[in-house]
Order: C-alpha cells, then sequence, then structure tokens
C-alpha cells in the first residue's frame, strides 16, 4: 500500500490521499498523523471504495508522518460510522470524531502526575486555600482537574505545591482493571427469570446477531436475566457494552454490578477526568476491559472484541442526542450488533413503541418477565381530581395525598413525591407592573431556583442574581413565583412534616456520582422520609421501605413540544409508580391531574399498559407517525432573525413535491430563540417507503447559505422545541 486515503475531522475539506513511507505498515482503519498545511492533522486511513474523491496524482502526494501507537479501527467499526452518517445526515467525520474521544489516548503508553494532599497544611492559611483543601479531601487528579473541582486558579494549587500541601503521585496511566468473575456470587434465578436467562446465554454462545425486547414489569428482575448473559460474554473471552441512560444511575449499578461479579466495571461517561478517560478508552481497544458501562457515547468506542450490547431502561429519550451528530443510541446499539454479528438486549418496563413494533412484526425476540421478583406485589394505583379534591390555597398537594405522606412518615416508611420541573418555579413576575424575568439568550423564562439563590435558563446556562426590586418598575417585595418546581413541592412538604426528612433529587442535586451514591446511601440506611424528584427518580432505584409515590402533576407531561408526549407521560409515571411497593410491604400510588379521563391517565389508573398501546398505535397509524411513518425536521439558526428567516423561506420554497412526503414550515420553532439563536424550522411527514434521507440530502445539497446559517437535520426527531 503505496498510498492511503484519509478520513480528516475537518469535514468541509473532505476525504485526502497521502504518500506511505517506505517501510511504514498502513491498513485501513489505521490512526495516522499527517501534514496539512503546516500543521499536522490526525485521520484515519480508509478504503478508496467507500471514501471516493477527486484523485491526486502519486507526484504530488505529501508523505503520512506516523502510525499511531493504537490498533486499527475494524471494519465493523468503520460500517457503523458510514451508517450512522448516511442514517442521520451527518458528516462521516463528525461521526468518526466520537470514536477518537481521548486524545492522549492515542500518544500510546505513559504515566502522568497526579496530586492529592499530603495532609499538611500552608504557612499561610487564606480562605481560598482553606475552600480548596477542604473540596479536595479524598481527590487526586491533575492540577487542572482539581482546580475545576476546588472552584479556584491553578495558581492557588501551585501554591499549595510548592508548600507541600499537595504532593504529586506518578500515576500509570494503562494500568489493568481489576478482573471480574462471572462466577464470583450466582444468582438464584426465578423460573422466569432462568428461562429469560437461558435464552440470553444461548445466544451470546450462538455469536450470531440477535436483537432481543426484554419486557418485564418494574422489581422483575430484568437486571440480574441479562447479568447471566454477561456472565457468559465473559467466559467466552468477550467484551460487554451496557448502555445506562443517566450519569445518576451509574452508582447504584456499578454497586450491583461488584456485588455479582467481584469487581468493578469499565466506566464511561462525559465527567471522567481525562486521565480515566484515556485509561479506558485504551483497555477498550486493546481489549483488556471486560465489560463497559457507560453513557450512550461509549456507543462508538473501539472495543477489540465486543460480544454483547446491553441497553438498559431502552425507552428512555436521554439515548437521543440532541446537538452535534443527533442520534438515538437505542437504534445505534442494536446497527452496532449487526454489524459485530452479536446480541444486543433492549431491556424497558415500558418499551418505545417502536420497540413493541418491531418485536411484533418478529424483528426482535420478546422475552417477558411478567412478576415482581421474590413475590412482591405492584402498587394499587389511584388519581385525584384536582378539579374535585383541590389542595389548599398555594398550595399544590391535595388532602388524600398529604394523608398518605403522614401516614407514611408515622409507620417510618419513606415517600416519594414526582414532578419533572426542575428548580423553585417556572416563572417569576411582577405583580405591580406585570415584568416577568426572560432570558436574554433564548426565548424561554428563567426558573428560580430559590436553594441556590439563582434565576436560571435551562437552555443555555444563563444565570443571574434575584434583584431586591423588579427591574422595570422598581417597586420593592413584589416578585412572584409562578408554578411549582421540585423545591417549591420540597418547601411544602416543610411545612406539611416538619419532622420529615428530605432529599431533593435532580440534575442540579445529583451532579456527579459521588453525590448519587451518598443519595442512595442515604435512602438506603432509612435517613430520608420524603425524595422529591424530577424524572432521575423514575428507574433504576431499588428502596424496598418506599410505599408510596405521588405524582404531583401528571398532565405536566403532556405540554410543550415532545412529539411522543402520550407515550413518554405514560413511561415516566408507570417507571416512578413502579418505585413503590418493591420490598415486602405493599406500595400505593396517587396519580394528581385535572384530565382523569385522558386515555394515558386511564390506562395508568387502570394498570392497562395494552390498552394505552393500542390506543397510542392506532392515533400513531391514523398520522403516519412513527413506526407507521418517518419523521425529521430541519432547522435552520442565524444570530440574525432576518437572515435565520429569509434562509428558511428559501428552504421551503425549494421544496420537493413528493407523494409520500408531505413537508410542514418553515415556521419559527416553538423556542424562537436559543443561545443567542434565532430559529426556524420544518418538518417532514413520510411514508414508510420513501427515501427520507436522500431526500433531504438531494434538496439541501441544492443550496447554499451565508456563512452565519446553520443548517442542521434530525432524523426521527423527539422534541419539537
Amino acid at each position: 500500500m503505496n498510498r492511503a486515503r484519509l478520513l480528516i475531522f475537518n469535514a468541509a475539506l473532505g476525504p485526502l490521499d497521502y504518500r506511505v513511507p517506505d517501510g511504514m505498515e498502513v491498513a485501513p482503519g489505521s490512526v495516522v498523523v499527517a501534514p496539512l498545511g503546516p500543521r499536522q492533522i490526525v485521520g484515519i486511513v480508509w478504503e478508496e471504495d467507500r471514501l471516493p474523491t477527486q484523485s491526486v496524482p502519486d507526484s504530488k502526494l505529501r508523505p503520512l508522518l506516523a502510525v499511531l501507537p493504537v490498533p486499527p479501527l475494524k471494519a465493523e467499526l468503520r460500517r457503523l460510522l458510514e451508517w450512522t452518517a448516511d442514517y442521520y445526515c451527518a458528516s462521516l467525520a463528525s461521526v468518526a470524531r466520537m470514536v477518537l474521544s481521548s486524545g492522549g489516548a492515542l500518544r500510546g503508553p505513559s504515566t502522568t502526575i497526579e496530586y492529592r494532599l499530603s495532609g499538611g497544611m500552608p504557612e499561610r492559611l487564606t480562605p481560598q486555600r482553606l475552600a480548596a483543601i477542604e473540596a479536595l479531601e479524598g481527590e487526586q487528579a491533575t492540577i487542572r482537574e482539581l482546580s475545576g473541582i476546588a472552584g479556584v486558579s491553578d495558581g492557588v494549587l501551585r501554591g499549595l505545591v510548592n508548600q507541600g500541601v499537595l504532593e504529586p503521585i506518578e500515576v500509570d496511566c494503562d494500568r489493568p482493571y481489576p478482573p471480574v468473575d462471572p462466577s464470583f456470587a450466582e444468582p438464584e434465578l426465578s423460573p422466569d427469570q432462568q428461562e429469560v436467562a437461558d435464552r440470553f446465554v444461548a445466544s451470546v454462545e450462538e455469536r450470531k446477531f440477535a436483537p432481543f425486547l426484554l419486557d418485564g414489569v418494574t422489581g422483575s428482575g430484568k437486571t440480574e436475566t441479562y447479568f447471566e448473559a454477561i456472565a457468559q460474554s465473559l467466559r467466552d473471552g468477550q467484551q460487554t457494552l451496557v448502555l445506562l441512560p443517566e450519569i445518576a444511575l451509574t452508582e447504584a449499578f456499578l454497586r450491583r454490578f461488584e456485588d455479582r461479579f467481584g469487581a468493578p466495571p469499565v466506566v464511561w461517561h462525559s465527567s471522567l477526568k481525562s486521565t480515566e478517560r484515556r485509561r479506558a478508552w485504551r483497555a477498550i481497544s486493546a481489549g483488556t476491559a471486560q465489560v463497559v458501562v457507560g453513557a450512550r457515547s461509549a456507543l462508538f468506542l473501539p472495543y477489540a472484541k465486543l460480544g454483547l450490547v446491553v441497553v438498559d431502561e431502552a425507552h428512555e429519550v436521554s439515548f437521543k442526542q440532541d446537538d452535534g451528530v443527533r442520534y438515538n443510541a437505542r437504534d445505534v446499539a442494536v446497527m452496532r450488533a449487526r454489524f459485530e454479528g452479536i446480541p444486543v438486549i433492549l431491556a424497558s418496563a415500558t418499551p418505545a413503541l417502536e420497540s413493541l413494533q418491531m418485536a411484533q412484526s418478529g424483528i426482535y425476540e420478546k422475552l417477558v418477565l411478567p412478576a415482581r421478583f421474590g413475590g412482591a406485589e405492584l402498587p394499587s394505583i389511584d388519581t385525584i381530581n384536582l378539579t374535585e379534591e383541590k389542595p389548599e390555597r398555594g398550595r399544590w398537594l391535595s388532602p388524600r395525598l398529604v394523608a398518605a405522606l403522614k401516614d407514611r412518615l408515622a409507620k417510618g416508611e419513606q415517600s416519594l413525591l414526582f414532578l419533572n420541573r426542575r428548580g423553585y418555579a417556572p416563572l417569576t413576575l411582577c405583580r405591580h407592573c406585570g415584568f416577568r424575568f426572560q432570558c436574554p439568550n433564548c426565548s424561554a423564562w428563567l426558573v428560580e431556583h430559590r436553594l441556590s439563590r439563582r434565576l436560571a435558563c435551562h437552555h443555555c446556562g444563563h444565570e443571574t442574581v434575584p434583584p431586591e426590586n423588579c427591574p422595570e418598575c422598581g417597586e420593592p417585595d413584589c416578585l412572584v413565583a409562578c408554578g411549582p418546581g421540585v423545591e417549591r413541592i420540597a418547601h411544602e412538604v416543610e411545612e406539611i412534616l416538619p419532622e420529615a426528612r428530605l432529599a431533593i433529587v435532580t440534575s442540579d442535586t445529583l451532579n456527579s456520582p459521588e453525590k448519587a451514591a451518598q443519595f442512595i446511601a442515604q435512602a438506603e440506611a432509612g435517613e430520608i422520609d420524603v425524595i422529591v424528584g424530577t424524572q432521575l427518580v423514575t428507574k433504576g432505584f431499588h428502596f424496598p421501605e418506599l410505599t408510596l409515590v405521588g405524582v404531583v402533576d401528571a398532565d405536566l407531561g403532556l405540554e410543550g413540544g415532545d412529539l411522543r408526549a402520550a407515550e413518554r407521560t405514560y413511561q415516566q409515571v408507570a417507571q416512578v409508580a413502579g418505585r413503590a411497593g418493591r420490598g415486602a410491604k405493599a406500595g400505593e400510588v396517587f396519580i394528581q391531574t385535572r384530565h382523569p379521563e385522558a386515555t394515558v391517565i386511564a390506562a395508568l389508573a387502570a394498570g392497562d399498559r395494552d390498552a394505552f398501546y393500542e390506543a397510542e398505535t392506532e392515533a400513531r397509524r391514523h398520522a403516519g407517525a412513527p413506526p407507521f411513518g418517518r419523521w425529521a425536521a430541519i432547522i435552520v439558526s442565524s444570530e440574525d432573525e432576518a437572515e435565520a428567516r429569509e434562509a428558511a423561506n428559501r428552504i421551503g420554497a425549494t421544496r420537493p413535491n413528493l407523494e409520500d412526503v408531505m413537508i410542514l414550515g418553515p415556521a419559527p420553532a416553538p423556542l424562537s430563540m436559543l443561545r443567542g439563536r434565532y430559529r426556524y424550522r420544518l418538518l417532514l411527514n413520510a411514508r414508510r417507503s420513501a427515501e427520507v434521507q436522500q431526500v433531504i440530502r438531494d434538496w439541501l445539497g441544492a443550496l447554499s447559505f451565508p456563512q452565519g446559517v446553520r443548517v442542521a437535520v434530525d432524523i426521527d426527531p423527539y422534541s419539537f422545541v
């Protein structure tokens, strides 16, 4: 091979050809360093016939500089990258960038210097130094990472190094992970569990593509069944990938995993330190990382010998990436398993309608766990009609739910209140002039977070301190919080049950694995009486003493821009209801609603999932929505409103006229301004037979736009905001 075609990470330049110097060995998938003008770039060697470009004569080719000391990307992974780029209308370069997500891993074996507290104290203890010392207790990382943890500058920490307060530690970047043992603590399974586990084990042994839908009620022991598949994969010397939707779930899962296999798995998520990412990436590519548990990005890592993929809580919308490459990890996981020729397990108590349809058509094999493990019963569910059983003035919890909370506290049992809205209140306004606090970068109201004394935008991260007076009219003591968030519900519980021990569980409070572990430990030790939380509490947690669940506002999920609002509401409420009564004591669920007659609420109250899915299936079929039709969105944005509108109108004016594709818009997006960019949207609704991606490529490929305009494509969108 005397010339090589490189995929580089600048999509605008396209693939580039280089000369392979004498004595250098490269193959498709090799990660190399090449010159580009005066710079050096990293690229991936690709098959020429799969990456066409304009041919360059041999005499004009510049030589490659080096082959990086990492294994070549396997053909199966390269095919997955091509499929993902094609299906989601993304550039191959942007997809491939997710594979090489640890730059340090590409440099080969090395050591690094990390720092930790030595136990000493500085000669002069400033407030900054004291805060840093307190924050860094038990931490070990690089100076840059420690400065982020402590919230101080690098200079403050370097001063502590000079004084011996922080000591350097040389760390082997590639030290091996402790091995896991498939026979460490083999469980006793119920007959239903054993039947499912045996099917999984047989599939792993067959080593061929086999997609499974594991449909089990909450508390049925789904995890234990696929743990047996993981055990078989380990015995066969293969790697396993387990995808989880939330980082907050990771700690609880890791403990269950270690109890079963004797050592923790390798973890992959966005909160890892750079040294941890480097170590994990190299172990995964070398094949020494036996089991990887991670967020959706773990799907694109270069596994050396992948033998099984598991997607836990496979219905979760968190698996859908909403910027960059807008992929759905659930669907890409199935495709990765297909290219690798291995089984994939989608586990859920409330499967996505698309997954159920795939099972019904025979594409997925559906395995069912119909009952809770160990004789535990599903909780009773009752609705509270808020138009009839109204909460007291200024409160949000109905008298019946309040009475149930008091009863559980008296019995020493735990309760959970669910409201999928962070902060104290979603809107703050002036009662004197009507002024509302709005984000300067987004067309969204600022959310009051009373615990941290801030007004925050949950879309762009803008924050400000609540003023004493109205910024519009200057009146003092006139600002009013409108509507409830979890902090407001927690405040109400404090007033009703002043002796109760509360925990607020949101992405603001459980923003690290350590905080999640602390919460779980407190709940399991009985140190929490009432949990108030958002969707983070709807899945993965198992607290045997939790016997009451209250859904504060079940109608909230039916509002907004979720294209699958009814299904999402059913899944969230059913999942949070499943937290109740998982031990020996019976569970009870109250759903507060203003629309008890709504199909989704009635199905939840009756415990009739099949009735809901049947109604939702017919509604989707009638609307030509997935899985019976296709959706795709085109999002146009610019910092200049007129420029964005003009570009969107140009796209709309050149729309193709096709029988099997209906195109709606352009129209201003419901969230018409996001992070300082004005936004317009178009929605495509197509029949299953339509080649939506090719339609979009041909349509947009014929147009050019000003430099400030971004045009993004979202295949199978979940949100239309």
